[in-house]
């Protein structure tokens, strides 16, 4: 079969991926996204914006062949991942169980759409339009038309809405979407330690909402607080010296010193669009699915959006695009929609106030714990290996 043209709208880490990975493919790509691109300093500060990788999540941005392109010391690499409730046993998730370097690898989110970047400029065969924005979407049982912000037309086989949880594509075709808000907020914050880069992530759980580490690379770190939008509120609205006494007071206990560098907030909600394409136009990471930011597993889920609709397209190129995108869809949603609903029922679990529900999270703890193979296989699947 010819060469596609793909439109791709949205060029964060989902949608740069997606069409670095089809453009070495042989398709001719478009990607249009609505603001300009700037290579990152190296001697910058970290930013706030941080994801978890894991292994398989690492495995496609070697196929993309941009993970040796991430500097070494943006990169962490964690072995262990370690969670409880106050006063509760620990449950341990250690590499070395499972017979691993690592459980996966932390990371700015900048520096992975930089890397992807620099190399989508590279390639002949890809077109950006930074600084745009989609006016106007047209398709028909042959091929999809957009209209850009400065009138431009671009025709293509495909449309990969990769824009985000607040996708103008999916609005703009009115694909229903079934969502909630959490009712809390999430504080992000940056912090230098008195101590070296660390390999262990951690989460205590509380009823007002967990508390969580992840290291950094160096003696960077960042710390996640989830509270009530009130609380949340007072805490971004500390200086950074109020906010570490804030921290050593009311936040889970850390054994070294640190300096608050920067802050940020965001509402926790779910959002799950009930079909994943309209015609020619797919939905891809946030513009499909929205999770709980628990486990950090949303830049994984968006990876794994794109690792099934790039081998279907590849492998699957004789059957018609409608269904292809139905595969997409029947692989894709159920899988998300397990992993939503299970991060939503640890969540509500680890913050109910019940004296019964209290006495049984303890207990599930201290039997995952004590519980073997089963938990290597939740790990392995965490990483993405079988």
């Amino acid at each position: 079969m010819a060469n596609r043209e793909i439109i791709v709208v949205g060029g964060g880490l989902v949608g740069a991926l997606a069409a670095l990975l089809l453009a070495k493919q042989g398709d001719t790509l478009h990607l249009i996204e609505k603001s300009t691109f700037s290579m990152p300093e190296n001697d910058a500060f970290f930013d706030l914006r941080v994801s978890a990788f894991s292994e398989q999540s690492k495995n496609l941005l070697e196929q993309a062949g941009v993970w040796a392109d991430i500097p070494l010391d943006r990169l962490c690499a964690y072995r262990g991942l370690h969670t409880w409730e106050k006063g509760s046993q620990k449950l341990i998730f250690s590499s070395d169980d499972i017979g691993s370097e690592q459980l996966g690898y932390i990371t700015e989110n900048r520096w992975i759409q930089a890397v992807l970047w620099q190399r989508l400029q590279q390639l002949p065969n890809v077109n950006l339009y930074e600084n745009s924005e989609v006016l106007n979407i047209a398709q028909d049982e042959q091929q999809v038309t957009v209209q850009l912000l400065e009138q431009k037309e671009i025709k293509g086989d495909l449309l990969l809405a990769c824009d985000g949880a607040n996708s103008g594509v999916r609005r703009y075709l009115q694909m229903p979407v079934t969502s909630w808000d959490y009712r809390q907020h999430c504080l992000l914050i940056n912090i230098t330690t008195n101590t070296s880069q660390q390999a262990v992530t951690w989460q205590e759980f509380r009823e007002t909402g967990p508390c969580a580490f992840l290291p950094l690379a160096g003696n960077h770190a960042s710390l996640v607080w989830y509270h009530s939008p009130q609380k949340i509120k007072y805490l971004q609205g500390l200086t950074n010296r109020q906010l570490k006494q804030a921290i050593l007071s009311d936040f889970a206990p850390l054994d070294f010193d640190f300096e608050v560098h920067d802050k940020g907030a965001f509402p926790l909600a779910r959002n799950h669009a009930k079909h994943y394409y309209k015609n020619r136009v797919v939905l891809l990471g946030d513009a499909a699915h929205t999770i709980n930011p628990l486990a950090g597993q949303g830049v994984n889920l968006g990876f794994k959006d794109v690792q099934c609709l790039v081998e279907l397209l590849t492998q699957c190129s004789d059957l018609s695009m409608s269904e292809i995108l139905k595969r997409y869809q029947r692989q894709r949603r159920p899988a998300n929609l397990v992993m939503q609903t299970g991060m939503d029922v640890f969540y509500k679990v680890s913050k109910s106030d019940s004296e019964i529900v209290r006495v049984l999270r303890k207990s599930f703890l201290g039997i995952a714990q004590q519980s073997g193979e089963v938990k290597n296989r939740v790990m392995r699947y965490a990483m993405g290996i079988n």
